[in-house]
């Protein structure tokens, strides 16, 4: 590739929602915006190449993509015989603060009490998270054909009802905080397979929605949770491999995040003193993780304790199957082998499969290749089919207890 077309890459992957952030605050259309950026992208992979690179890519794009914006709306005004004002003028170079509001206000636009909350979740992670529609059907365990109807009709909801495209008043965040608070977490987790621009994009989000809302325990259990898993992002990978948690180079870890995330778990808790919130038991367990010394220290009762709670508000095949890799440190491979095949629901859930791939080598049985390829199948991320095809074909089964890879 080109140094303009790297440029152009690089500006789509880490400035792309935010630039289409603004222009849906200026066009008011979900679908106007997302058309005129890739129109403008294509402009800048047609002109970049012989003009060069400008000296501030972002604000050229905000303003090809404005432009061609503006172009569609009196096009489509002349053919229906109106008259076409023109959009409201807006900052091509807009500070970092306004830059979050627009991202937050896109997050509350798609997380609509008016759509259903997996309509509003799969509508923000579509348009916030950048994530495909393969992607987002995979992170929602749909088949992609009914995520791609789901998307439409979530569209077309807010086109037709005039959903308006700000940031509610305080009395409409607590109906809307579950859609948001799961739409980023869901972004956190697909760039938690390596996608690192969408983990900073979920932190900041997470950051912003803990500051509109400090007396939620929702809010404030999701910033911990994500700062206590984003912590261990250094330790992750290693040339482009995943690190097993049991692997990991601890005094790589972020101490300053593991300290402000357990912090905040204390709060949750003391804020959740009848009903568990989700988000704070799931940051409780990744604290029993982070404050371990090493991974034999892990307190696996703490662990499996936690997810017990977290299955009496939130019994999901996804949080059972998380529970019983904890049931295999701790009890061995059998014990979670038999938890992992009565889980029903995660036939195309790649992360099942891995687990099972995993198990099954442990106990030396040669149905673990199988149980592998049927995860690549489903779309395990490359690096970790690596990593567990590496372990299957080269190590001896039921040698020592390595750990899963992290799913998120």
């Amino acid at each position: 590739m080109t140094h303009a077309g790297d440029a152009v890459a690089r500006l789509v992957r880490d400035e792309g929602t935010r630039v289409l952030a603004t222009l849906v605050r200026v066009t008011g259309s979900v679908d106007l915006a997302q058309d005129a950026v890739q129109d403008a992208v294509v402009r800048a992979l047609e002109t970049w190449p012989r003009d060069g690179v400008p000296d501030n890519p972002r604000g050229w794009l905000l303003v090809a993509a404005r432009r061609r914006a503006v172009d569609v709306v009196r096009r489509e005004a002349k053919r229906f015989g109106k008259e076409a004002d023109a959009m409201p003028a807006f900052d091509p170079f807009p500070d970092p603060v306004s830059v979050r509001d627009d991202l937050l206000r896109l997050v509350f636009t798609c997380c609509h009490p008016a759509l259903s909350v997996d309509a509003q979740v799969a509508l923000a992670l579509r348009t916030l998270g950048g994530l495909s529609t393969a992607e987002v059907a995979r992170g929602l365990l749909v088949p992609e054909a009914t995520m791609a109807k789901r998307l439409t009709r979530a569209k077309q909801k807010i086109a037709q009802a005039r959903i308006p495209y700000r940031v509610p008043p305080a009395e409409e965040l607590p109906s809307r905080l579950s859609g948001v608070a799961s739409t980023v977490y869901l972004i956190f987790n697909e760039g938690y397979t390596g996608r690192v621009s969408l983990i900073e994009e979920a932190v900041r989000l997470a950051r912003l929605l803990a500051s509109l809302m400090p007396d939620e325990p929702t809010a404030l259990g999701l910033l911990a949770l994500v700062l206590l898993q984003d912590a261990r992002r250094a330790a992750r990978f290693s040339a482009g491999v995943p690190v097993l948690l049991a692997e990991q180079d601890r005094s790589a870890w972020d101490f300053a995040l593991i300290k402000e995330g357990v912090a905040l778990v204390g709060v949750g808790l003391r804020r959740t003193p009848s009903v568990p919130n989700p988000y704070v038991v799931q940051a409780a367990i990744a604290a029993c993780h982070d404050l371990a010394p090493s991974y034999s220290e892990t307190n696996w009762d703490a662990v499996i304790s936690w997810y017990d709670v977290l299955l009496s508000v939130q019994d999901t095949p996804v949080v059972r199957l998380n529970r019983a890799a904890a049931v295999a440190e701790r009890d061995g491979p059998s014990a979670a082998l038999e938890l992992v095949d009565a889980l029903a629901g995660l036939d195309d859930y790649p992360w099942w499969h891995a687990s099972r791939a995993e198990l099954l080598h442990r106990l030396g049985s040669r149905s673990a290749s199988d149980a592998l390829e049927r995860a690549v199948e489903t779309g395990l991320p490359a690096a970790h089919v690596a990593h567990l095809r590496a372990r299957i074909q080269n190590e001896n089964p039921g040698g020592s207890v390595r750990g899963f890879a992290e799913s998120g």
